[in-house]
């Protein structure tokens, strides 16, 4: 899919990014996108995944799908999932586990490492990559790749 538009900010820390997220949290296509998050090992994607989904409301601790693969969250009025696919070594495991029926019906899909089911996900609406700069800020660029995608742009 292309990429429709993008937008370009700079986090220096965690607070700014849990203000994206919190931004991100108040525009009503969120609840049901699905958003890729690209980047580095410790690049922030986890990070930013917890505040978005605490920012919609998820009460407690926010796990990292990284053994699970997905952790679900039913939230008011509709379901959000975490996905976290570094650990994924055949596509095939993402068919055996199901995860076709879960990103076809409504609601948030939060993506990590989506090039490990490249070619099995549906085309995500915006696309969030996170990269450290030399003063190890993180510049993150998010890209829309859908209607739903450019009403989410910071």
């Amino acid at each position: 899919m292309p990429i429709l538009e993008t937008r370009k900010v700079s986090w220096s820390d965690e607070a700014q990014c849990a203000l994206s997220a919190k931004a991100l949290a108040t525009r009503p296509g969120v609840r049901g996108a699905c958003i890729e998050l690209h980047g580095n090992l410790g690049a922030g994607k986890t990070t930013f995944a917890r505040h978005l989904l605490g920012a919609l409301g998820v009460v407690g601790r926010v796990k990292s799908p990284t053994y699970a693969i997905m952790e679900p969250y039913a939230l008011e009025g509709f379901d959000a999932w975490h996905f976290d696919f570094y650990r994924f070594n055949d596509p095939q495991e993402f068919e055996d586990a199901g995860f076709r029926d879960v990103f076809a019906s409504p609601g948030l899909k939060l993506v990590e490492w989506p090039d490990k089911a490249a070619g099995l996900l549906p085309e995500a609406d915006l696309i969030v990559s996170i990269a450290f700069d030399a003063n190890d800020h993180r510049e993150v660029s998010f890209a829309a790749q859908s209607p739903v995608g450019l009403s989410l742009l910071p």
